[in-house]
Parts: structure tokens; C-alpha cells; sequence
């Protein structure tokens, strides 16, 4: 079949899919979450032997540590993944939840209630435990996915994805539910993006310049998971020990990941004691440190930031560092080169908080905490779609209740209008 048939076929048989989905029972979509948490664990070799397969091609191709990172499994993630599916199994069902209900005057009662979406298109990068996350996320929402990941994990994503249709088969839901194109030619994405007839809606989790052309290209509504060029910002108020931790963690934590901090912001009333604090810990780390003129004056192995690295998401042990005057200054330089997934400040003071709360426009601003935070597990959602940058029809991290939308439910006696 040619490629465009091929995905359409896909798309043809979740949207079937998703019609029985829509009708299963709770406890139905839940069996199927536990038994995709418990084909994981059961399967767990396989996994790791694609996952293998997928290493060493992309070490043979020269991909960057970070990349190597985001794209292996271990024992270890592969339990997370089915942690996950569990916590996700936990959560309460937003299918058919009341978000708001009235009575009019004439006698009518209306009720707006959560319906699922339908089905899902998710396109993402070589993180294979997403795979995971996703599938169950929209089967607890009662959508169908359809699933395409990074060619560069073409084995270890085929392999989960098989896993969890067959697990959902085990509990009589169509496995065809859970579809995944294992085309790595990028017409595939092409053609599943003018599938308005079967998808609903597109979630583009990756590059920039990918999601520059989800968006230009697809027929079908998009919720887009930008790049995350994240900002700390300690302010002249700061409690410099707790500082120091925050800004460890948001870089050194997991670089690789799009809620790691890219850009360190200090105060100049407090950069002469915070840095010098700071600096070795981060080297001690291997984070190579890129900065101002006043920075460099302040941390001698760092090198001199270009006005390039302030738009830079590194996705790597690798930190720019910028002392500012103000916190204008610091909220002014947010805006225009923050993107908009999560901005944060340590301070202790009060109103100062408050304002970088109200004037930083990001889909998560946090006062004394990580950036690394912002994470829908650690939200208390379970897993996540990814992060939304997206306005429209949700932001920030995407769990079950943001792949619902709503309907209009109105039970009359015979009523009509006069």
C-alpha cells in the first residue's frame, strides 16, 4: 500500500475504535491500564533488546550524549512506564463528569458533561517511555491514539506499542485503539496530519522547527508542545542556600528534557555571593557555563555568551548565566526569549513574587521551586501528553481531563421554543 493508504487505514480503524472505547465502563478502561502495566513488566526483555537495536544505530550515526539519554530504557524506566500506567488506572474518570449544570426557567435542565475526544494523533521525539504515557492517558479519556515516535526509536516504540494493544485486547477493548505508524518517512506524519475526517485532534511533541511545520501543515486542530526554554531568576531577595539547590536541580536533574533550566537569571546585589557558591557545584557536575561579562568576572572557567545562547534550548550540561540590573530587567528578558513552558523566581519577597506570577506569560511560573517540577506525575495527574505552549484548548501539562472536551446534555418535557 502506498504510504498515504496505509495511514489512513490506521486512522480509519481507531476511529471505529474509539466508538466502542467511548462506550466501555470505567472499571473496563482501568483492567486495561493495569493489564498495559503488567504486559510491560512481563515483556520487559523484548523492550530492552529494541531498545538496544535502537541505540546502536543512533550511536553509529554520532547522535549527542543527550539524545542517547532521552532514547534509552532501562529496567528501571521501563517500571516507571508501568508505575505510570497504574497511577494513571488511579485517577478519577473525567468521561461524563458534570463540569456545570442549571435549570432554566421554561423548565429545561442543562448539563455540560466531559466527552472524550475521539481520536488522538500524537507525533513525538525518541523518548520511548512516551509511547507509554500516552497510550494510557488516552485510554483513560476513552480516545483512540494513533502514535508515531522518532524514526531513531522505531524498534523500542513498534515494541511498546504492541505490547499495550495486545494487553488492551486482554480486556475486550478493540486493540485497534492503540495504533502506531511504524513508517519512518516523514510523508507518513504528512498524511496524518490532513486526516481531519478520522483525527481530532494533533498533539507535535519535539523540535521547533517540526512543530513550525505541524502547524503550518495540519488540517486537523493542533495543541503544540514547544521547545522549553526555561528561565530561573534569583531575585535580591533570595535565600541564596535554597537558591542554590533550585538552580542545581532545574539544570543538573535531567538536562535532556524540556522542563530543565537553559538560562540562569541573578540579581546583581546578590551575583557576587550566589555565583561563586553555585559555580563549583555545577562544574563539580560537568555543566559548562556560558556568561555575561559580570558573570565571567565572577566564575573564571566560564565562557563568554553570545546573544545566540539566549535563545538556545540546550537540551544538555550546558548553562547560560546573565546578571541583571532589576527585576524588570529579568522579566523583560523572559519575554523575549522565554517560550513559554515554565519561567520561575526564588525570592522571599512577597510582592515581588506576586508580580512574577502576573506579568510572566508561561504556561507554568513558580515562586522557590524547580522548574523540573512541572511535570504532570509530579502535578498529581499521572502521566502526561507533554507540556502544552499551546493557548488553546489547553495549557501546561497534558493529562486525562485535558483530552476530554464537553457537550451539552438538555432534558426537557416537551418544551419548545416560543
Amino acid at each position: 500500500m502506498e504510504i498515504r493508504e496505509t495511514v489512513e487505514a490506521k486512522a480509519r480503524a481507531a476511529k471505529e475504535a474509539s466508538r466502542a472505547l467511548a462506550l466501555c465502563s470505567t472499571k473496563v478502561r482501568n483492567d486495561g491500564l493495569i493489564q498495559m502495566a503488567r504486559g510491560l513488566e512481563e515483556k520487559a526483555a523484548m523492550i530492552l533488546e529494541a531498545n538496544r537495536a535502537d541505540l546502536d544505530r543512533a550511536r553509529s550515526r554520532g547522535y549527542p550524549r543527550a539524545f542517547l539519554d532521552r532514547l534509552t530504557l532501562t529496567e528501571s524506566r521501563i517500571e516507571e512506564m508501568a508505575s505510570g500506567l497504574r497511577q494513571v488506572a488511579g485517577l478519577p474518570d473525567p468521561v461524563g463528569k458534570a463540569v456545570e449544570g442549571w435549570r432554566r426557567p421554561n423548565g429545561i435542565e442543562i448539563a455540560k458533561v466531559r466527552v472524550p475526544l475521539g481520536v488522538v494523533g500524537f507525533i513525538y521525539e525518541s523518548r520511548p517511555n512516551v509511547t507509554a504515557d500516552a497510550a494510557g492517558l488516552c485510554i483513560k479519556a476513552a480516545n483512540a491514539v494513533i502514535l508515531r515516535g522518532g524514526s531513531e526509536a522505531l524498534e523500542s516504540n513498534s515494541m511498546i506499542a504492541t505490547v499495550l494493544a495486545k494487553s488492551m485486547e486482554k480486556v475486550g477493548v478493540p486493540p485497534e485503539a492503540i495504533q502506531f505508524i511504524d513508517i519512518p518517512d516523514r510523508d507518513a506524519v504528512l498524511a496524518l496530519l490532513t486526516l481531519d475526517r478520522y483525527v481530532d485532534l494533533i498533539i507535535p511533541r519535539g523540535g521547533e522547527e517540526f512543530v513550525r511545520l505541524v502547524t503550518e501543515r495540519s488540517t486537523v486542530p493542533i495543541l503544540k508542545h514547544d521547545k522549553g526554554l526555561c528561565h530561573v531568576f534569583v531575585d535580591e531577595d533570595a535565600d541564596l542556600a535554597m537558591a542554590v539547590e533550585i538552580a542545581f536541580n532545574a539544570k543538573v536533574h535531567r538536562p535532556s528534557v524540556c522542563n530543565a533550566m537553559e538560562t540562569l537569571l541573578v540579581h546583581r546585589a546578590v551575583a557576587g555571593r550566589f555565583l561563586p557558591a553555585l559555580a563549583p557545584r555545577l562544574l563539580d557536575a560537568g555543566v559548562e557555563i556560558r556568561g555575561c561579562p559580570q558573570t565571567r568576572a565572577l566564575i573564571s572557567e566560564a565562557r563568554p555568551a553570545t546573544e545566540a545562547d539566549w535563545d538556545t534550548e540546550y537540551l544538555d550540561l550546558i548553562l547560560s548565566v546573565k546578571v541583571v540590573d532589576s527585576f524588570e530587567e529579568a522579566v523583560s528578558h523572559i519575554r523575549t526569549h522565554g517560550s513559554g513552558l515554565a519561567e520561575a523566581i526564588v525570592t522571599s519577597h512577597y510582592r515581588r513574587a506576586r508580580r512574577f506570577t502576573q506579568e510572566v506569560d508561561a504556561a507554568c511560573v513558580l515562586v522557590n521551586a524547580s522548574t523540573r517540577l512541572v511535570d504532570g506525575g509530579q502535578f498529581g495527574m499521572g502521566a502526561e501528553m507533554g507540556i502544552s505552549t499551546s493557548k488553546l484548548h489547553a495549557r501546561g501539562p497534558v493529562g486525562v481531563e485535558e483530552l476530554t472536551t464537553t457537550k451539552f446534555v438538555v432534558l426537557g418535557d416537551g418544551q419548545v421554543r416560543e
